[in-house]
């Protein structure tokens, strides 16, 4: 772990050990969160649970964009979830946490959710 401007980062993997477009499943601080990397190379964390589905699963979900949102689709049931905010982008509503994140030299780190 490392401090960062006060707030512990926790490293998950390396940028290079995420497709662009894909995501990947980790397991911060006990929570299982899902890490994105978009085809720019930024970088995007929220919960892997998928509210609808009653699953963690969303790591596999598909991701794209709609109009200028990030977005992943959950795998279950196809609700798409902001990467930047966690909304779902059908039922603004319903939203999923999401994760402070950093890239350090390569290395993907979890921050603190965010309020």
């Amino acid at each position: 772990m490392t401090q960062t401007q006060t707030q512990t980062y926790i490293s998950v993997c390396r940028l290079d050990d995420i497709d662009p477009e894909t995501g990947i499943a980790a397991l911060v601080r006990g929570e299982a969160v899902a890490v994105f990397r978009t085809l720019d190379d930024r970088v995007f964390a929220l919960s892997n649970f998928d509210p609808y589905g009653h699953a963690s699963v969303l790591a596999r979900g598909i991701v794209g964009t709609r109009g200028e949102v990030p977005f992943v689709a959950s795998p279950l049931l196809k609700q798409p979830f902001a990467l930047e905010t966690g909304l779902c982008l059908d039922d603004p509503s319903v939203s999923v946490p999401t994760y402070e994140v950093e890239v350090v030299d390569g290395e993907v780190r979890i921050g603190a959710q965010r309020a």
